[in-house]
């Protein structure tokens, strides 16, 4: 039966039909829609879940599962043992394999300088943070335990303070959270990617974020920006303090620090040692962009950089000329590499399974409602286990009375499992309590042992109602965790790291991006091969004659000052921007500097004019070969960044003549192919906007003709220059004269 046509008027939304492909059978076509929700959105939701997003005690599930297996080994206490150990236990609740779980221990032991107060205290290679080059050993290598702190983290864990959930094949239990005693959340920093979100949380002092959770409890309007000052990086280096961008970050979790290193000139050796640095950045970086500026002019002061990191810590040593202002290079430094840098702030966290983008007073709010919950549940628990141990001495207290009696009772049941019901019956006690005394050793049986044992129940009875009014009073809670915070913070507390500078302290050394250039004249030559030259007047005056490559021209020759921007436009409609201060100065006995390969020209490029400026005035003028012409301010290639390539330098749909940049108005010749000559005055060809217009037309062409050349107009070049001129455009021009067609209107 052959298949009814779909109609026009059929639902667009209609599901699609499957189709028998020959070879391949049935197959089934899938809404693409359908699809991402019932496959993708699992695998992000996972994703956020359960790896890259942390969660309110400051932990991804790969950071608590290890340390969590390191606080059930011991740990905490006693010996390092071999990472290998550690990770294969780890294994047990972290299931995707050694390699991440040692990279996780890797990124939290103190070796690798990572974290600003790490958690696991190593022993061995654990590379280093601020080094690209510097890898870890092998985990059968390295050895680690817990660090005192990650002590603070798992108090009370026995307590009930938390859920625990059944691990990955139900073999073991795991906490969802750990009962952390202060915010370490924003102790350390954190970076999670996931799908669609990510977070970067910066790391703040310890001492001022349990002074300032501390004060927020006591006082909710407390200032935090009075006590938690600013971020404080593991690799120190200078907090630049702008209080509107840190109170933006307090409110909204969003925005960024900037960060610069720390330096010192040593004036005996002639270098500057840089002993820290960003901590979004490494050394290798460093060097890297610093010899590329250096190999392109950019800092001639600058005679070596190396890497002299050793256990000592890590060093970056520049060595630089004599005469040098080590204060100013390094402003400069700071403006075109990394060792100033951004930390963007995004404190995206998971609050029961939500990921939210919090400030920082919302995390410790937060937090502390974590952890009203964690002391309640300790309180509780420690009520309970007091009322159970307070029921079982008072029912021992009964026996006090008369311990002959209990004894005879024991010794006159005939059968041990009346023993407990003959007791309860005996002395009124309940069975719990009976079980207690019939577990009683012959030799406690006396009346010292008893005593003693009774004394602790005034003790315990002031004990469960004193932890039964803490349950009752929330200001009694938060005072528990107020002063747990102060006993975190006067144990751990360390100083600052990244040491603040005010960024209007910074105002009167501002920093400049390059050095100023000395303004001395010169002749600047640019040859139609594309070679450039830099040459000064008493090294002019000592030449002889140029030297070229062989069939190359000097086409352009200029006299200007040293300080001049240069414009060099190519056949690819591109314009290269660069300093004259770039390029070195030269002797006329040399070929100069391939313009292409200095400036970085794509594959068949080539530049065909050149143009110097000090403050874009004038215009430039394009002829193109269908008798075309723009005319575009030169200001339109002026950039507020130094971006030194530019596309859509002009229209490049129609062959490009010949391009001129001209201070004034002036006269051209246009030549065509047919032999006319147009004498054309570039004030009237209208202004246009873009650097892509089409222009006007200004000659008028016919058949196949075009535009052949095009040259500036000076005076004597012809014996009837009105011959040429026309009063409106566009214009044909006129075929020349008989006296013109000498070497006067040749191609110059």
């Amino acid at each position: 039966m052959a298949k009814k046509k779909k109609t026009s008027d059929a639902p667009l939304t209609a599901a699609p039909e499957n189709t028998h492909i020959a070879g391949s059978g049935i197959v089934e076509v899938q809404p693409i829609v359908d699809t991402l929700e019932s496959n993708y959105m699992p695998y992000a939701m996972s994703v956020i879940m359960s790896r890259a997003i942390p969660e309110i005690d400051g932990f991804k599930p790969s950071h608590r599962k290890l340390l969590y297996t390191m606080y059930k080994m011991g740990l905490l206490t006693g010996a390092r043992t071999k990472s290998a150990n550690i990770v294969g236990m780890t294994m047990k609740l972290n299931p995707h394999g050694d390699a991440a779980i040692y990279d996780t221990m890797v990124r939290l032991s103190r070796g690798n300088q990572s974290l600003l107060h790490p958690y696991v205290d190593s022993k061995g290679n654990f590379g280093l943070a601020y080094s690209s080059d510097v890898e870890c050993a092998a985990p059968r290598y390295t050895e680690a335990k817990l660090d005192p702190l990650a002590g603070e983290l798992f108090e009370d864990i026995d307590k009930d303070t938390v859920d625990f959930v059944d691990n990955y094949d139900a073999t073991t239990k795991e906490p969802t959270l750990l009962p952390v005693r202060f915010p370490s959340l924003l102790v350390n920093n954190n970076l999670g990617i996931a799908v669609g979100m990510a977070s970067n949380i910066c790391s703040f002092n310890l001492k001022e974020v349990c002074d300032t959770a501390a004060a927020l409890i006591q006082d909710p309007e407390h200032d935090i920006a009075s006590t938690l000052l600013a971020p404080d990086f593991p690799g120190g280096g200078y907090v630049i303090y702008d209080r509107d961008e840190i109170e933006k970050i307090y409110q909204t979790g969003r925005g960024s620090v900037r960060v610069r290193a720390r330096y010192h000139y040593d004036k005996s050796a002639g270098c500057i040692d840089i002993t820290e640095i960003p901590y979004t950045t490494t050394v290798e970086a460093i060097i890297a962009k610093t010899i590329d500026l250096v190999k392109a002019g950019k800092f001639k002061e600058i005679k070596d950089i190396r890497n002299e990191t050793d256990k000592n810590g890590l060093k970056i040593t520049i060595d630089i000329k004599g005469g040098t202002d080590p204060d100013r290079l390094m402003n400069r430094l700071f403006a075109q590499t990394p060792l100033e840098d951004a930390f963007p702030c995004n404190f995206n966290i998971l609050i029961a399974g939500v990921p939210q983008v919090l400030g920082v007073r919302r995390m410790l709010e937060e937090w502390t409602a974590f952890r009203v919950e964690c002391v309640r549940r300790r309180t509780f628990f420690e009520k309970q286990k007091a009322a159970d141990k307070l029921h079982l001495l008072e029912g021992l207290a009964k026996i006090l009375l008369d311990i002959d009696r209990a004894i005879a009772i024991i010794r006159s049941t005939e059968e041990e499992t009346e023993v407990v019901p003959n007791l309860m019956i005996g002395f009124g006690i309940d069975k719990t309590q009976a079980e207690y005394v019939a577990e009683i050793k012959l030799r406690h049986l006396n009346r010292e042992y008893i005593l003693k044992r009774t004394q602790e129940i005034e003790a315990l009875r002031a004990t469960v109602e004193d932890l039964d009014k803490v349950l009752h009073s929330h200001r009694r809670v938060l005072d528990i965790i107020v002063r747990e915070l102060r006993q975190i913070s006067d144990k751990f507390g360390k100083p600052r790291r990244s040491e603040i500078l005010y960024a209007s302290d910074l105002v009167q050394t501002a920093v400049e991006e390059e050095e100023p250039v000395s303004d001395e004249a010169c002749t600047f030559f640019f040859t139609a091969e594309g070679y450039f030259k830099k040459i000064t007047p008493a090294s002019l005056r000592m030449a002889s004659e140029q030297k070229l490559k062989e069939g190359d021209r000097i086409v352009q020759t200029i006299e200007a000052g040293n300080n001049r921007d240069l414009l060099f436009f190519t056949n690819a409609a591109t314009v290269y921007k660069a300093k004259a201060g770039d390029f070195a100065f030269t002797k006329a006995s040399a070929m100069g500097d391939f313009v292409a390969s200095t400036l970085g020209f794509d594959a068949g490029e080539a530049p065909i004019y050149m143009v110097q400026t000090t403050d874009y005035s004038g215009y430039m003028l394009f002829f193109f070969e269908n008798g075309k012409a723009a005319k575009v301010e030169l200001s339109a290639y002026a950039t507020k960044t130094n971006r030194k390539k530019l596309i859509g330098a002009y229209y490049e749909k129609v062959p490009l003549v010949a391009a001129f940049f001209v201070p004034e108005d002036r006269e051209f010749f246009v030549c065509s192919t047919s032999g006319k000559r147009l004498l054309l005055h570039s004030g009237a060809v209208p202004l246009k906007t873009t650097r892509t217009t089409q222009g006007v037309q200004v000659m008028t062409l016919r058949g196949k003709n075009t535009i052949e050349k095009v040259y500036p107009f000076t005076e004597g070049m012809t014996n009837s220059p009105n011959r040429y001129r026309s009063r409106s455009i566009p214009a044909a021009g006129a075929l020349p004269l008989p006296e013109d067609l000498g070497e006067q209107l040749t191609w110059q």
